[in-house]
């Protein structure tokens, strides 16, 4: 039997979000490893893909560390399967592929990240200039934060053109709410 799934109003916001826009969400594990680069501790990474017919962009993402004790995947997971995941909603499917690690794999229990926790997470925003960015995001405090904020910028930019090609500035205005 079964276990119904209660989706989250969050989770259903995002769901509802690309099922309206017509974007296709697709969460592919990669590794498990440290992701930021002052990271202290590893964390799930996954290659999430956004696909509007022939539009598509494709980032890694970082998954919380929160998620680790979260357990919604198969336990017997073998190197280089591919496994299906539906949170009972025949729309969305989320796909990732084991590659890296086969015992924690086995010993642990993966979440991908949600479409919730991606589009929250998108850079939703134009961010300005360097300058701006820098003041912005609090990366003004000290030379080393600085230097983090300069590496960070370009990405970021980069994020929210990817963005702007994926929707119109009515949906945007529709993905700034989901938070």
């Amino acid at each position: 039997m079964e276990t119904q799934t209660t989706i989250s109003q969050y989770d259903q916001q995002a769901i509802d979000f690309l099922k309206s826009t017509g974007v296709k969400f697709k969460a592919e594990f990669l590794k498990f490893d440290k992701h930021f680069e002052n990271d202290k501790e590893k964390r799930d990474i996954y290659l999430i893909t956004l696909k509007r017919g022939t539009r598509s962009f494709s980032f890694n993402f970082g998954q919380s560390i929160k998620y680790h004790a979260k357990s919604i995947y198969m336990k017997n997971a073998t190197k280089g399967e591919t496994c299906f995941y539906k949170k009972d909603v025949p729309e969305v499917k989320m796909a990732f592929t084991y590659k890296l690690e086969l015992d924690y794999i086995i010993n642990k229990q993966r979440a991908a990240p949600t479409a919730y926790d991606v589009l929250a997470a998108l850079q939703k925003y134009d961010v300005g200039t360097e300058d701006d960015f820098i003041k912005e995001f609090g990366y003004d405090s000290d030379v080393d934060t600085y230097k983090i904020g300069l590496k960070i910028y370009p990405a970021v930019v980069s994020e929210y053109d990817m963005v702007c090609k994926l929707w119109t500035d009515k949906e945007i205005e529709q993905l700034q709410e989901i938070q």
